[in-house]
């Protein structure tokens, strides 16, 4: 048996098992909301260790789901899952019903926190992404360029402004994810001439579309409760430092932005000052939703 039939044998055990898995997964039951409380009860109040094990099972396919989002880095699924349920298991010992949130809300967190680790340490040899900054434009950018496609200057500072970060390293990130992307189909061989394809197709870079009813549940009520939160905040805000901020961030989609310029004429002000106000807005925004237990650009990036 040649090496290339060994490797295609091992490569096909470990898919069948990976598949079992997500027919387990799929299997489990989806809790409800007084489900979910009895068992974190038992939990909390008598360390009922059966309790735990049906949390953490009913979520096994959240955690699928949330991984499948990552694929197109190029890393094994398996691989992904796994960090996840790590993730998963962090935020059983973690979670406290005075939240007033499902367990899946508070969860995806943590499931991500712990798949983006993998994937930084993981993606290259080199470690592309170190500093906060970095992390966020590592895995927003390409986000932004679907939307925008190849950037200007303009719009280099605007994704710049909207993550809070240097233009200098939107600049850097965007050319670090141009180069990872030609390997994304690399096809290699062994000796013999025998080949065979590794990586991620292009296909799997595309936003994850299938139904998930935990993700379904956890963003709703997550939404709704940024939703309540932004609007009291609004509230508290001068006028015109309410308009912009509705104005530019408020909108249905992208297309209905109103333009800083449009808002420096509107208020005889130039843009520069308009852009001043609306940041200085939005980040007292973030600090208000974050003394909620509320991160602003999980709502940003997911809506």
């Amino acid at each position: 048996m040649s090496a290339t039939e060994l490797s295609t044998n091992s490569i096909d055990s470990i898919a069948a098992s990976f598949q079992a898995y997500l027919n387990y997964a799929y299997s489990q039951p989806i809790l409800s909301a007084e489900k979910e409380r009895e068992l974190f009860l038992a939990y909390i109040q008598d360390n009922d260790l059966q309790s735990v094990r049906e949390i953490v099972l009913s979520h096994l396919r959240f955690v699928v789901f949330i991984a499948k989002r990552y694929v197109g880095y190029g890393l094994p699924m398996e691989d992904l899952v796994q960090e996840g349920t790590v993730g998963l298991m962090k935020s059983v010992k973690k979670f406290n019903l005075s939240y007033g949130v499902r367990f899946a809300s508070f969860a995806v967190h943590l499931i991500r926190a712990e798949i983006q680790e993998y994937v930084l340490k993981n993606w290259k040899l080199v470690r592309v992404a170190t500093t906060k900054a970095q992390r966020k434009l590592f895995f927003n950018l390409r986000s932004f360029k679907k939307r925008i496609g190849r950037m200007n200057s303009d719009e280099i500072k605007e994704v710049a402004n909207y993550l809070n970060v240097g233009e200098q390293d939107v600049v850097l990130m965007e050319s670090r994810l141009h180069q990872v992307d030609e390997f994304f189909e690399d096809v290699q061989g062994d000796a013999g001439g025998d080949e065979y394809v590794v990586g991620a197709e292009h296909s799997a870079l595309l936003t994850e579309s299938s139904y998930c009813p935990e993700m379904v549940l956890a963003n709703e009520d997550f939404n709704q409760k940024c939703m309540d939160s932004i609007k009291a905040y609004i509230e508290t805000l001068d006028e015109r430092a309410k308009d912009i901020l509705v104005s530019r961030w408020m909108g249905s989609d992208e297309a209905s932005r109103v333009s800083l310029k449009a808002l420096a004429e509107k208020y005889a002000i130039s843009v520069e000052r308009v852009r001043q106000i609306e940041a200085r807005a939005f980040q007292k925004l973030k600090d208000y939703m974050l003394k909620r237990g509320l991160k602003l650009d999980e709502w940003v990036v997911g809506t």
